[in-house]
């Protein structure tokens, strides 16, 4: 059973929406094809079980040279790439502001 996406997040829809790195990681680490990996593949369906999940992790962590945050924990069996993909996207880079805080009154 499929979820509903949040509100506000991306929905990845075809196989080429998937990140390269993600599927990089999939193929080298877990010996998958390309052709297997698509947004709705489940990680059931690829045989792919919760020690599996832990790895893919530990190897995403390292692809991206980031710390993911605990909800990637979340992750089961019934979990599509797709929903996998975004949630262990790296973070994107804080932005810097052009605020400038007033000085004080002297």
């Amino acid at each position: 059973m499929k979820r509903a996406p949040f509100k506000g997040e991306n929905v990845i829809t075809n196989s080429s929406e998937l990140p390269d790195q993600f599927v990089q990681i999939l193929t080298e680490h877990f010996e998958l094809s390309p052709d297997q990996l698509t947004p709705s593949t489940t990680f059931m369906e690829l045989d792919m079980d919760s020690l599996a999940l832990m790895q893919l992790v530990v190897a995403a962590e390292a692809a991206f040279g980031v710390v993911l945050p605990e909800q990637i924990m979340s992750l089961s069996s019934y979990a599509t790439l797709g929903e996998a993909a975004r949630m262990l996207a790296p973070p994107e880079p804080r932005r810097s502001s052009n605020f400038t805080p007033p000085m004080p009154a002297t």
